[in-house]
């Protein structure tokens, strides 16, 4: 076994089956309605969990609702399943993480100032890297958050934090020069409000009340996705497919040197740095009719649509939904490669199953406007309203390139750095060490090399790499 591999297991497998304490006689309505008192006393936990060569598992849990509030937050009911084959897919499963700093108005507003946190990270060459992100991904987006934000204005900072976020994992796993990858479907659920950050093909869909089934990830696969193949080759990579002997071409369109299929990832060190980890981040916000996650590996999506899916499990408490999906994928391709399945089901308070969505017919037009939305994730901070599945689109962004993605927005409001810190990797900065995000932006039309956020000399390194302004390959230390 490799040390990553040892590392893997050292965090056992926690079955999240909660049961009552106690002798006697007692309801177990009454053992329930305890647990949960004590869970919100004790501050929650994390649960990690990993999957090893050739093991399969499920898991099911859940956070209570808080009591009659100003500000009620939906319950959660979540179940995780997974067959593996490589030993390469790792999950992320945490329910009760504080939100830091939170000012005192929001504080007041929401008493306990909490979000979930629900990951899917499938490596390859390896599962260093899945390991490495599972452990560190969501320190790193915390630690790029301004402090002292309400509720709204963390919200509204999240999505550049998470760019710095995955950026800092990626650029400090590549320094460790081990020459893994991974994927990954970084989920924040904070009460209605959904924030999607993702890299590569795992994919996250949202399954609203009325049975209208929304993409929240984009695919970065270069068979897939024109506007990245053309991002690649602008930054110095070649896309072509694999050659044999007599010339011919197989297999899907690869990414050269290394041969990836991806566009977009965390760690690949050996493959050249126009395979970026900038991710595309999609924030939306549920009405208080709730719905449904469903957020897994290409191990799930190679053998099914979003579609059906999500009609394989309506009407599944969460546990037993996420065990169906991987059941049907099984069913329909068999196991060819790792296969994990998370399943949230955001309910309304009082309400303790999400109730089942039966299908929505949808007119050929609507389908079609439909679709073309998803292709176009360069949007940013739109709001849509959708009468069928009450769903309000707060941001969208989809770029590679850090100067649109770390750069303030018009309104002037937080960027996600002081004046003198790395947008990134967080370091303090002496007043003449930091360099714009902007300065020699030569893509972005807003180029302004005096305004910040701004960058220690080694992200910025990274950047330049990244846009091809420097050859790739280089370690970045």
């Amino acid at each position: 076994m490799s040390s990553s591999s040892a590392a893997a297991h050292q965090h056992p497998h926690q079955h999240p089956w909660r049961q009552g304490g106690g002798s006697g006689l007692v309801p177990l309505a009454a053992l329930i309605k305890e647990e949960a008192r004590t869970e919100r006393r004790a501050g929650g936990g994390s649960r990690i969990c990993a999957r090893g060569e050739d093991s399969g598992g499920s898991g099911v849990g859940g956070e209570p609702a808080e009591e009659e509030t100003r500000w009620q937050r939906p319950l959660l009911r979540y179940g995780c399943a997974a067959q593996s084959k490589k030993g390469e897919d790792f999950f992320l499963l945490r329910t009760d993480c504080p939100r830091p700093s939170t000012s005192a108005s929001s504080s007041a507003a929401s008493p306990h100032p909490t979000f979930a946190v629900f990951a899917v990270l499938d490596g390859h060459n390896g599962n260093a890297a899945a390991i490495y992100a599972r452990d560190n991904l969501l320190n790193h987006v915390l630690s790029a958050m301004p402090r002292g934000l309400s509720r709204e204005e963390w919200l509204h900072a999240l999505p550049r934090a998470l760019v710095a976020g995955f950026v800092k994992t990626d650029k400090e796993f590549q320094s460790k020069g081990q020459t893994s990858g991974t994927t990954a479907t970084f989920v924040i659920i904070d009460g209605w409000t959904i924030t999607v950050a993702s890299v590569g093909d795992s994919r996250c869909i949202l399954d609203a009340q009325g049975g209208t089934v929304s993409l929240l990830t984009v695919d970065h696969r270069l068979e897939e996705n024109v506007e990245e193949r053309e991002r690649v080759t602008a930054s110095g990579g070649e896309v072509g497919r694999l050659s044999v002997v007599g010339g011919a071409e197989i297999g899907p369109l690869r990414c050269w040197p290394g041969g990836l299929c991806l566009s977009r990832s965390i760690g690949d060190i050996d493959v050249g740095e126009f395979i970026v980890p900038v991710p595309y981040v999609k924030q939306v916000k549920l009405s208080n009719a709730g719905g449904r996650l469903i957020i897994a590996s290409d191990g799930i999506w190679d053998a099914l649509s979003s579609e059906a899916a999500a009609k394989s499990c309506r009407g599944l408490p969460a546990e037993l939904a996420a065990k169906q999906v991987v059941k049907e994928a099984l069913r329909t391709r068999g196991l060819k490669d790792d296969t994990t399945c998370i399943v949230v089901d955001i309910i309304p308070p009082g309400q303790t199953i999400r109730p089942p969505s039966p299908p929505k017919k949808m007119n050929k037009l609507k389908s079609l406007i439909f679709r073309k939305k998803a292709k176009e994730p360069s949007q940013k901070l739109t709001k849509q309203h959708s009468g069928a599945c009450a769903i309000e689109e707060i941001f969208e962004e989809g770029s590679a390139m850090l100067s649109e993605r770390l750069g303030p927005h018009s309104n002037g409001e937080h960027t996600s750095s002081s004046l003198f810190t790395c947008a990134i990797c967080q370091v303090d900065l002496e007043p003449s060490e930091g360099i714009s995000v902007h300065a020699g932006s030569i893509f972005s039309s807003n180029s302004k090399p005096w305004e910040g956020p701004f960058l220690c000399s080694d992200c910025r390194d990274k950047k330049d790499a990244m846009e091809g302004k420097r050859p790739s390959g280089l370690k970045v230390l």
